[in-house]
Protein backbone atom coordinates (compact mmCIF):
# COMPACT_ATOMS: atom_id res chain seq x y z
CA UNK A 1 0.00 0.00 0.00
CA UNK A 2 1.31 3.53 -0.78
CA UNK A 3 1.16 5.75 2.11
CA UNK A 4 1.94 8.88 -0.32
CA UNK A 5 -0.67 11.43 -1.26
CA UNK A 6 -0.76 12.14 -5.15
CA UNK A 7 0.22 15.71 -4.80
CA UNK A 8 3.68 14.58 -2.74
CA UNK A 9 4.40 11.91 -5.35
CA UNK A 10 7.46 12.53 -7.59
CA UNK A 11 5.54 12.51 -10.75
CA UNK A 12 2.93 15.22 -9.64
CA UNK A 13 3.45 18.02 -11.90
CA UNK A 14 2.71 21.12 -10.09
CA UNK A 15 3.30 23.75 -12.89
CA UNK A 16 0.93 21.53 -15.12
CA UNK A 17 -1.88 21.28 -12.42
CA UNK A 18 -1.45 25.05 -12.47
CA UNK A 19 -1.38 26.11 -15.71
CA UNK A 20 -4.56 28.36 -16.93
CA UNK A 21 -7.14 30.55 -15.91
CA UNK A 22 -9.18 30.18 -12.40
CA UNK A 23 -11.25 31.89 -10.80
CA UNK A 24 -10.37 33.66 -7.19
CA UNK A 25 -12.94 34.04 -3.70
CA UNK A 26 -10.67 35.43 -0.94
CA UNK A 27 -11.70 36.84 2.40
CA UNK A 28 -9.82 39.17 4.25
CA UNK A 29 -9.72 39.68 8.07
CA UNK A 30 -7.74 42.23 10.08
CA UNK A 31 -7.35 40.77 13.30
CA UNK A 32 -6.90 44.01 15.11
CA UNK A 33 -9.39 46.05 13.74
CA UNK A 34 -12.05 43.04 13.40
CA UNK A 35 -12.49 44.98 9.73
CA UNK A 36 -13.76 42.47 6.99
CA UNK A 37 -13.15 42.52 3.53
CA UNK A 38 -13.56 40.20 0.45
CA UNK A 39 -11.42 39.63 -3.16
CA UNK A 40 -12.98 37.93 -6.13
CA UNK A 41 -11.26 37.85 -9.96
CA UNK A 42 -9.17 35.80 -11.85
CA UNK A 43 -6.09 34.42 -11.76
CA UNK A 44 -3.54 33.22 -14.77
CA UNK A 45 -0.56 30.88 -14.80
CA UNK A 46 0.51 31.11 -18.16
CA UNK A 47 3.84 30.03 -19.05
CA UNK A 48 7.81 32.14 -19.15
CA UNK A 49 9.56 31.90 -22.36
CA UNK A 50 12.91 30.35 -20.90
CA UNK A 51 12.79 28.43 -17.46
CA UNK A 52 9.81 26.01 -17.77
CA UNK A 53 8.06 28.68 -15.07
CA UNK A 54 5.06 30.22 -14.33
CA UNK A 55 3.73 34.02 -14.79
CA UNK A 56 0.93 34.62 -12.38
CA UNK A 57 -1.08 37.23 -12.51
CA UNK A 58 -4.22 38.10 -10.64
CA UNK A 59 -6.91 40.83 -10.96
CA UNK A 60 -9.74 41.72 -9.63
CA UNK A 61 -12.20 43.49 -7.06
CA UNK A 62 -11.40 44.02 -3.22
CA UNK A 63 -14.22 45.39 -1.46
CA UNK A 64 -13.55 45.96 2.86
CA UNK A 65 -16.28 47.25 5.10
CA UNK A 66 -14.29 49.60 6.20
CA UNK A 67 -10.58 51.12 5.74
CA UNK A 68 -7.73 49.27 8.13
CA UNK A 69 -6.71 51.99 9.92
CA UNK A 70 -8.67 54.06 8.27
CA UNK A 71 -11.88 56.12 9.65
CA UNK A 72 -13.98 54.05 11.22
CA UNK A 73 -17.11 52.97 8.96
CA UNK A 74 -15.54 54.05 5.24
CA UNK A 75 -16.15 51.60 2.87
CA UNK A 76 -13.53 50.91 -0.05
CA UNK A 77 -14.05 48.95 -3.01
CA UNK A 78 -11.70 49.10 -5.80
CA UNK A 79 -9.81 47.20 -8.87
CA UNK A 80 -6.26 45.40 -7.67
CA UNK A 81 -3.92 43.37 -9.13
CA UNK A 82 -0.63 41.67 -8.89
CA UNK A 83 1.96 39.30 -10.35
CA UNK A 84 4.60 36.77 -9.41
CA UNK A 85 6.79 34.66 -10.91
CA UNK A 86 7.39 30.81 -10.25
CA UNK A 87 9.91 28.65 -10.76
CA UNK A 88 11.01 24.56 -10.46
CA UNK A 89 12.45 24.30 -6.98
CA UNK A 90 14.47 20.70 -8.36
CA UNK A 91 12.10 19.36 -5.59
CA UNK A 92 8.94 16.97 -6.86
CA UNK A 93 6.13 18.57 -7.23
CA UNK A 94 7.02 22.30 -5.72
CA UNK A 95 7.65 25.41 -7.22
CA UNK A 96 9.73 28.52 -5.86
CA UNK A 97 7.59 31.94 -6.01
CA UNK A 98 9.25 35.23 -6.96
CA UNK A 99 8.15 38.85 -6.94
CA UNK A 100 8.25 40.40 -10.21
CA UNK A 101 11.77 41.87 -9.65
CA UNK A 102 13.40 38.56 -8.92
CA UNK A 103 13.06 38.71 -4.91
CA UNK A 104 12.36 35.58 -3.64
CA UNK A 105 8.74 34.95 -1.79
CA UNK A 106 8.32 31.38 -0.68
CA UNK A 107 7.98 27.64 -1.91
CA UNK A 108 4.41 26.30 -3.02
CA UNK A 109 3.28 22.71 -2.76
CA UNK A 110 0.55 20.49 -1.67
CA UNK A 111 2.57 17.47 -0.21
CA UNK A 112 2.55 17.21 3.28
CA UNK A 113 6.02 18.64 3.84
CA UNK A 114 5.76 21.25 1.14
CA UNK A 115 2.40 22.71 2.08
CA UNK A 116 3.66 25.34 4.45
CA UNK A 117 6.41 28.02 4.03
CA UNK A 118 6.89 31.58 5.03
CA UNK A 119 7.97 34.87 4.73
CA UNK A 120 9.29 37.58 6.14
CA UNK A 121 8.62 41.08 5.74
CA UNK A 122 10.04 43.79 8.09
CA UNK A 123 8.34 44.10 10.25
CA UNK A 124 6.04 40.99 10.01
CA UNK A 125 5.55 37.71 9.62
CA UNK A 126 3.84 35.68 6.69
CA UNK A 127 2.80 32.35 6.94
CA UNK A 128 1.01 30.42 4.16
CA UNK A 129 -0.63 26.87 3.99
CA UNK A 130 -1.94 25.53 1.10
CA UNK A 131 -4.08 22.70 0.79
CA UNK A 132 -5.55 21.08 -2.82
CA UNK A 133 -9.07 20.01 -2.47
CA UNK A 134 -9.92 18.22 -5.84
CA UNK A 135 -8.59 18.34 -9.37
CA UNK A 136 -10.21 21.91 -10.49
CA UNK A 137 -9.74 23.70 -6.88
CA UNK A 138 -7.27 24.35 -3.98
CA UNK A 139 -7.01 26.71 -1.29
CA UNK A 140 -4.69 28.96 0.18
CA UNK A 141 -4.38 31.11 3.74
CA UNK A 142 -1.78 33.48 4.66
CA UNK A 143 -1.19 33.87 8.51
CA UNK A 144 -0.01 37.72 8.56
CA UNK A 145 1.24 38.88 12.31
CA UNK A 146 3.76 41.43 13.71
CA UNK A 147 3.50 45.17 14.95
CA UNK A 148 2.54 46.13 11.64
CA UNK A 149 -0.33 43.58 10.48
CA UNK A 150 -2.43 41.22 12.18
CA UNK A 151 -4.39 39.45 9.19
CA UNK A 152 -5.84 36.47 7.77
CA UNK A 153 -6.37 36.30 3.97
CA UNK A 154 -8.05 32.78 3.23
CA UNK A 155 -8.23 32.24 -1.05
CA UNK A 156 -10.23 29.84 -2.96
CA UNK A 157 -9.25 28.55 -6.63
CA UNK A 158 -11.48 27.00 -9.20
CA UNK A 159 -10.11 26.25 -12.43
CA UNK A 160 -12.28 27.85 -15.12
CA UNK A 161 -12.97 26.75 -18.96
CA UNK A 162 -13.92 30.24 -20.01
CA UNK A 163 -11.37 31.73 -22.15
CA UNK A 164 -12.68 35.17 -21.42
CA UNK A 165 -12.36 34.92 -17.74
Amino acid sequence: MNSQSPDDAPDFDLRAFLLGSWTVERTLLDRATGTQGSFTGVVRFTETDDDGGLRLREEGTVAWASVPGGPAGTPFTGPASREYLLRPSGAPGTMDMFFPDGRPFHRMGFGPRSSRDQHWCDPDSYRVNYTRTGPDEFRYEWDVTGPAKDQLLTSVLRRTTDAAA
